[in-house]
């Protein structure tokens, strides 16, 4: 299994970027994925999982600002962020879990099973 993120980089407050994650060596369109980020000190943190069904969830501090996306045919998972902010800044992470049905059951990073390497992001004021 094989997760590349893309699309990192650095912005000015407000920007926006797009994160992408290339999947392969598993059934990408019957797996729950997901984005993490971790910053300089802090814990991993889960930001937005996608269900196989395309069901998504946000944490609270990205809702309405963060899209995320996935793209079956392609076996691509997207992160669309706008209006970033300082606090947005850090390594961001794509993730699969292996669950029944492709549902995003946990969102412990310890649980989930395959991780990509990172892409940075960082957001100046």
């Amino acid at each position: 299994v094989q997760l590349v993120e893309s699309g990192g980089g650095s912005v000015q407050a407000g920007g926006s970027l797009r994160l992408s994650c290339a999947a392969s060596g598993y059934t990408y369109s019957s797996a729950c994925m997901g984005w993490f980020r971790q910053a300089p000190g802090k814990e991993r943190e889960g930001v937005t999982f996608i269900d196989s069904d395309g069901t998504a969830s946000y944490t609270d501090s990205v809702k309405g600002r963060f899209t995320v996306s996935r793209d079956n045919a392609k076996n691509t998972l997207y992160l669309q962020m706008n209006s970033l902010k300082p606090e947005d800044t850090a390594m961001y992470y794509c993730a699969a879990l292996r669950s029944d049905g492709g549902y995003c059951i946990s969102n412990d990073a310890g649980d989930w099973n395959y991780w990509g390497q990172g892409t940075q992001v960082t957001v100046s004021s």
